[in-house]
């Protein structure tokens, strides 16, 4: 009886991380330490105070080699392999962890270069994987390693056979868009949210010391806020410089950061819902900012200011078919009794392709949402709604989020009820397959 032995799968070849790892790693151990003295301070100066200086040296000599070692074994001990079908990353050196990430449910591969990195010349791979909160990643990686490795990664992920893999290299990239330096600082000067923290961290204090008198309630309080104003105005900037969007067959490619280098990719077919934002101080300059719900992932931002023709272009390379409506239908005018003035801000509009809602009136966001996206719909109503005939349509998409249209008519909130359950039908059937470099 003869036959033909069945094809093996060959033995990956395992490889090591950069060997400037273990000097990341080797923080851990500090870390605990520095842990414990920052808990218990008063029993750290104690058990300080105890020590001789010979100890003390001596002490500080094991740590180090402690830190030392625990780096280079923790190194030591990661591999990782790329098969046919699947990324393996085997760590741990007392409990061993190996992670099997399927190639086919890898939906985007991001390369991050911190500031010692970038100096360093190395970079860090995170994958987002279908069906997981937390991002993998390898870290780090030689650039041009990085780079080889996100390729290869992507195209397989593409359903490239793995031979023809290093032919197909990395896909070109189309640029759509980049957000000029001065226009970002503009536009986040132009942001209330900036400003509104700034005041308050102005006017709080003051008020706080005529109150207390008291030093550390004032710098409690100070603090926090001058921060949150930093992190809303120069920490934007520093995260969104040199913000450039380009297109690719592997989706669309965002690289931005003025200290930290982030080269990331929105997962084509993984979008559920786009959010145009536009703030009151913005609109004179026709300026919109871009954010997105996308399926598994924590990209959020597609663009952080453009004018809105520039906008609505790239929109359309995300969700191809799609425009935005010029106007939107506003709720019935005893809405006001709901909610007095702001339910100016609602409006709602529905085409062959998305759901249109639009809410806020200082801080307007319209938020568009793909037929195919959408998961379910349900009604609710208030006993005040249901006495004014009012009533919610909210929308559920598959990156858990809802887009609500509020304060509508109740007959035309249940007519929309089940035309919305129709229009996700078809929306499903007729929708192109998420695959990549398609």
């Amino acid at each position: 009886m003869s036959g033909t032995a069945p094809a093996r799968e060959s033995v990956p070849r395992e490889r090591r991380l950069h060997p400037v790892t273990p000097l990341r790693r080797a923080w851990a151990p500090v870390a605990v330490i520095a842990g414990w003295a920052v808990h218990d301070p008063d029993g750290a100066q104690r058990q300080l105070m105890r020590l001789t200086t010979t100890v003390l040296l001596a002490a500080l000599a094991a740590a180090v080699l402690g830190a030392a070692l625990y780096g280079f074994l923790s190194w030591w001990f990661t591999h990782f392999s790329v098969t046919d079908t699947e990324l393996r990353i085997r760590t741990g050196l007392v409990f061993r962890r190996t992670a099997h990430i399927r190639l086919e449910r890898i939906q985007a591969v991001d390369v991050t270069q911190p500031l010692l990195a970038r100096v360093a010349g190395v970079a860090k791979l995170k994958l987002d994987v279908v069906g997981t909160d937390k991002k993998d990643e390898l870290a780090y990686l030689g650039q041009e390693e990085a780079r080889i490795l996100r390729a290869e990664l992507l195209a397989r992920a593409a359903g490239f056979a793995p031979e023809s893999v290093h032919e197909v290299g990395e896909a070109p990239v189309r640029q759509l868009l980049h957000v000029p330096a001065k226009v970002l600082a503009v536009s986040l000067v132009l942001t209330g949210a900036t400003w509104g923290t700034l005041a308050a961290a102005l006017v709080v204090p003051p008020l706080l010391w005529f109150a207390t008198h008291s030093v550390w309630t004032v710098l409690a309080t100070a603090l926090p806020l001058l921060g949150a104003a930093g992190a809303s105005s120069v920490g934007r900037f520093v995260s969104e410089y040199d913000w450039t969007v380009g297109e690719s067959p592997d989706g669309l490619r965002i690289d931005h950061g003025l200290l930290d280098r982030t080269h990331e990719t929105v997962p084509p077919g993984r979008v559920q819902t786009i959010h145009i934002v536009e703030p009151l101080l913005w609109r004179r300059r026709g300026w919109v900012r871009i954010e997105l719900d996308v399926a598994g992932s924590s990209n959020s931002v597609l663009v952080p200011v453009a004018p809105r023709e520039v906008a609505e272009s790239v929109i359309a390379r995300v969700l191809p078919g799609v425009t935005v409506p010029g106007s939107l239908e506003r709720p019935p005018r005893r809405a006001g009794r709901c909610l007095p003035f702001w339910w100016r801000g609602y409006g709602i509009a529905v085409t062959d392709t998305v759901f249109v809602a639009r809410h806020g009136l200082l801080r307007r966001s319209i938020s568009l949402v793909p037929h195919a996206k959408v998961q379910s719909a349900r009604l609710e109503q208030g006993p005040w709604q249901r006495r004014q005939g009012l009533a919610d349509v909210r929308v559920d998409t598959g990156a858990n989020k809802t887009v609500t249209a509020r304060l509508r008519d109740a007959t035309e909130a249940a007519e929309l009820l089940y035309a919305q359950a129709d229009r996700a039908l078809t929306g499903r059937r007729e929708a192109r397959p998420d695959r990549w470099m398609a």
